[in-house]
């Protein structure tokens, strides 16, 4: 007979969730959550009696996988141990209004040329909130925020990889060439990606900063652009061409004319088709006032109302809907 699953714990469903995050790691998840793991061991083991199913699949004292009825018990403790954390952000909200951490995973490029307004207005705003930067790869925030380790994401690609989160358009963007003074290029007036093409190429490693618009556009003229170099930022990226090794292609914020005087901007944004970059939160997730506030400060057309109707919609045409009519600022 099945015990009634009366004794079960947060805990329990906090260790298996933990565990299953860290590839069936048990000693890195009891790194993770500060406790041993025979005490892991030991309350998985006691959920697992108490539900009557083995959550995990065991080769030896190793977890080598995942039952099928784990699976959806270990999606079901996320949801639980999501609604609690919103329950807890409840609670502090009611309490105190000026207190509390805001959590954001961005890449380089959006950390560095377009957050610092908007950063600089929240912190003014709200002085006494504790905000942390987490940079990665655009897959690394979309996970990061996906499983709740912070409260958004701000990306340009990688947004369509988990089911869980809303994409809401924050503001499309462009490219320019960078070259050194007295470039060839800079005599030309109006730039093809044939004479571009013409050059080694210094820009954004692929799945970062919108390069898969670059690919497209090069692959769809038949061209194939000789590469010198990719990186993740746009410094990088100026320092070489800076150095002689190609011509750059970047974002054009990445481009700042008191910054980078030594080197000529030329527009690309005939060229590439334009990027959109995105704030991913998680569905259904509760929404803290100076959270909203945030997101108002990056991008004014995601207002609260705005914000309700999206968090709602599961379907993506309908989310497309709503923002149909909304005319995106351009970076």
């Amino acid at each position: 007979m099945i015990a009634s699953p009366h004794n079960m714990k947060l805990q329990q469903l906090r260790y298996i969730s933990e565990v299953y995050k860290n590839n069936l790691n048990v000693t890195a998840t009891a790194e993770r959550v500060f406790t041993s793991q025979p005490g892991i061991s030991k309350q998985i083991k006691l959920l697992e009696e108490e539900l009557g199913i083995d959550i995990f699949i065991r080769g030896g004292k190793q977890l080598v996988g995942v039952s099928p009825g784990g699976k959806e018990i270990i999606r079901i403790s996320d949801e639980i141990l999501e609604k609690v954390n919103d329950i807890r952000k409840i609670s502090e909200e009611y309490h105190d209004q000026e207190h509390g951490e805001l959590s954001i995973a961005t890449t380089h490029t959006q950390a560095r040329y377009a957050l610092p307004r908007g950063i600089q207005a929240f912190i003014n705003q709200y002085p006494k909130i504790r905000l942390t930067i987490h940079q990665g790869t655009p897959s690394q925030i979309a996970e990061l925020v996906s499983r709740g380790s912070v409260d958004l994401a701000i990306a340009t690609e990688a947004t369509e990889l988990f089911d869980n989160l809303v994409k809401l358009p924050c503001y499309h963007w462009n490219r320019s060439v960078i070259v050194p003074h007295g470039h060839p290029l800079c005599l030309s007036k109006h730039l093809t990606l044939e004479e571009i093409a013409r050059y080694p190429i210094v820009t954004y490693t692929y799945g970062f900063t919108g390069r898969s618009k670059l690919d497209h556009a090069f692959e769809s003229a038949g061209i194939r652009p000789q590469l010198a170099l990719t990186a993740v930022d746009a410094d990088v990226i100026k320092t070489y061409v800076r150095l002689g090794l190609g011509i750059g292609v970047i974002a054009r914020m990445a481009y700042e004319a008191g910054v980078d005087a030594d080197l000529v901007a030329l527009d690309a944004s005939h060229l590439f088709a334009p990027s959109t970059t995105k704030i991913l939160i998680r569905r259904e997730t509760y929404l803290r006032n100076f959270l909203i506030d945030f997101i108002e400060m990056v991008a004014p057309h995601l207002t609260r109302d705005v914000l309700s109707q999206a968090l709602l919609i599961k379907e993506r045409h309908q989310l497309d809907e709503l923002f149909g009519n909304i005319t995106l600022p351009m970076h």
